[in-house]
């Protein structure tokens, strides 16, 4: 391998020199890292390459015969020939030069920090957790490499969400806030812009949802002469209040009583007034409402298109959203790795450029005795 590269694990946290700003996006600089793995009980018997080739498909199978021959990728600390059969429990090293996909650059704002929990606003198009290919440009990664915030305790939110996200410091208060949610006792409020308009009286779906791993969506499931017996999906229902609207698109409060999978998005589908910019539950019938960002859009808070990003404020409620960092040449400090299957981008490959962040924002959690708001993005207000 590489002389005098130091490889970074799970272990190492990251670190606020870890990122550049270029073009409106946060990036991270890519670096040397060590996945490791056990071998599963189904991948015993299999060749290392077989394993690597049939499980981990983002890289061709010549490149895993190179690496193996190379010694990035070990069995137990050592070096194996590319017919090596894995055993159970065994322990697998991968060296690789990880390249994580951009993010929008908007800072994560602390809304409140108290001693067991902490709530922030959470910029769309950022993963919570490190997942996939995302590590650092995560809010977890964010928040400790510029807040000194760790450990915490998750409540989700979708990636492509925005708004209010709720962090426990503690095991204690983290159970806590999930007993309360499982029980019923939380209330969340969402709002969305969708097309159309949304009828004014309250709208409640109460709708059954299977969602498809594969196909990385949901759907609702149609059921026929209230004949639940048959039902598959999982039970499902979401309240729905019209805030305003200009007779093209309307403002919708949401309000999910239960929490499934993309619920929100395809209960909008299912009432035919999908998200404007959500192009994964856009049908045919509504394409020419879909909208598309335009390359010299000049703000984020346009109510025409997501806006290409600049380092205007995501909501002007919050006047340090941005902190003003440096856009620095993305080739600075970048090592070319001659083995790696993304180098020379900066970004991995498959990486969509173009991606935008939804419409649709969490604004409040409320809980027996606690509520946490979070301010309305730009685009909620319309005329």
């Amino acid at each position: 391998m590489m002389e005098g590269i130091v490889w970074e694990t799970p272990l190492n946290p990251p670190k606020r020199e870890d990122y550049v700003f270029k073009d409106g996006k946060r990036l991270v600089k890519p670096y040397f890292f060590e996945f490791i793995c056990n071998v599963k009980n189904r991948w015993a018997g299999k060749t290392v390459v077989d394993l690597f080739a049939h499980e981990f498909r983002q890289r061709p199978r010549d490149y895993y015969v190179t690496a193996v021959e190379a010694g990035r990728i070990q069995v137990d600390g050592t070096r194996v020939d590319v017919t090596y059969t894995v055993k159970s429990s065994q322990r697998i090293s991968h060296f690789v030069h990880r390249h994580e996909p951009p993010v929008m650059e908007w800072n994560i704002s602390v809304l409140k920090k108290e001693d067991d929990l902490v709530t922030v606003f959470k910029p769309p198009s950022i993963p919570v957790h490190p997942c996939g290919q995302y590590r650092k440009n995560t809010v977890l990664g964010i928040l400790q490499a510029e807040h000194g915030l760790t450990p915490l305790f998750l409540h989700r939110l979708d990636r492509l969400v925005s708004g209010l996200l709720i962090l426990a410091r503690s095991a204690a208060r983290a159970d806590l806030f999930r007993q309360q949610i499982e029980g019923g006792k939380v209330r969340k409020e969402y709002v969305a812009k969708v097309i159309g308009v949304f009828p004014e009286a309250e709208q409640v779906v109460d709708a059954a949802i299977i969602f498809d791993a594969r196909e990385g969506r949901s759907s609702v499931e149609a059921v026929t002469d209230d004949d639940t017996s048959s039902q598959k999906g999982k039970l499902a229902c979401t309240k729905f209040n019209r805030i305003s609207t200009n007779g093209v698109h309307s403002i919708v409060k949401c309000e999910p009583i239960t929490g499934r999978t993309h619920q929100i998005r395809v209960h909008l589908q299912h009432l035919g007034h999908p998200i404007a910019n959500d192009s994964l539950y856009f049908s045919e019938a509504y394409s020419h409402f879909l909208v598309k960002p335009l390359n010299d859009s000049p703000s984020i808070g346009s109510m025409e298109q997501p806006a290409k990003r600049s380092k205007s404020s995501l909501s002007g409620q919050i006047s340090n959203h941005l902190s003003g960092y440096k856009e620095l040449d993305v080739d600075e400090d970048f090592v070319i790795d001659p083995m790696c299957t993304n180098c020379p981008n900066f970004p991995p490959n498959g990486y969509d450029e173009h991606e935008e962040g939804l419409w649709l924002h969490c604004v409040r959690y409320s809980g027996p005795d606690w509520t946490y708001e979070c301010p309305y993005p730009e685009w909620a207000s319309i005329r």
